[in-house]
């Protein structure tokens, strides 16, 4: 009966981790430690399951070539972002996964509309895009950081949520995760890579600063997720304390989304049969 139990939650993954399109949004009433349905051991065999049907779907996705994925990654400091990345989409076809890095806009980014340098990665049908930061940092640090008026950030979630739907209506599937972990789990995870050497590298003095704005930028989530989660483009709040079960559930969302799609093999060349290779 456990099991059955177990296999329930499973299935239900998207509608308990999606935001609302509509109605209040109160970040804190989702538990970054979210107690899993699963054990760590089971979570092992589970995930490579997903992975494998993720690898089926990919190919199909890639063949037929009428639709496109957009993922979207976004996290506060040490989140967990290039794990997720690492740990879900690392055994799939390469060639068929591009991941996009967006730092603060260079000068020439300057200079134009700040979707202008987002549009040229979004992906082609047939491919899986993976934004590590993206168009968000627009509304997020620009919000916290008093970088443009309320006035102009106020009317870039109208432009994103055009620009989403405009994506979408071409085709392009949207899933944004938001990997959601404690002020405390964050310390820890800050404390790691100043400790372990091989870890050095990944910390910044930066980090530090960023996280005395802590509820800055939790606020500053709560409304741009609230204000950009639509039917075309669901944001889904991730308990990222635990790495694995983390992995789990962006695996699992994102899997139920491409079946979604219902994909399938183009119609082969007839006469395929008749066909003999030469020795």
């Amino acid at each position: 009966m456990a099991g059955k139990s177990r296999k329930k939650k499973g299935h239900d993954y998207i509608a308990k981790y999606r935001v609302p399109f509509s109605g209040r949004f109160n970040l804190d009433k989702h538990d970054p430690s979210d107690k899993p349905d699963i054990t760590r051991e089971e979570a092992v065999e589970i995930l490579a399951k997903e992975q494998a049907r993720l690898k089926e779907l990919q190919n199909v996705l890639w063949a037929e070539s009428k639709h496109s994925v957009l993922i979207v990654l976004q996290a506060m400091d040490t989140g967990g972002k290039d794990g997720t990345i690492r740990k879900v989409l690392g055994p799939l076809n390469p060639q068929g996964v591009r991941v996009h890095s967006f730092k603060a806009p260079n000068e020439k980014e300057r200079s134009h509309d700040f979707l202008w340098r987002i549009h040229d990665c979004t992906p082609k049908t047939g491919m899986i895009h993976v934004f590590n930061r993206s168009h968000y940092e627009d509304v997020l640090i620009a919000r916290v950081r008093q970088l443009a008026p309320k006035k102009v950030i106020e009317q870039r979630y109208r432009h994103i949520n055009n620009f989403e739907e405009l994506l979408a209506d071409s085709g392009t599937t949207i899933i944004k995760f938001y990997l959601n972990i404690s002020k405390e789990e964050q310390k820890e995870r800050l404390e790691d890579r100043l400790n372990v050497p091989e870890k050095n590298w990944k910390f910044s003095s930066a980090d530090v600063k960023e996280r005395k704005l802590w509820e800055d930028y939790r606020k500053a989530y709560e409304i741009a997720l609230s204000k950009s989660s639509r039917a075309y483009a669901p944001w889904y709040i991730i308990p990222a304390n635990r790495k694995w079960y983390r992995n789990i559930v962006v695996a699992r969302i994102l899997r139920q989304t491409l079946e979604g799609l219902k994909s399938k093999y183009p119609e082969p060349e007839e006469g395929l049969e008749q066909i003999v290779i030469d020795d």
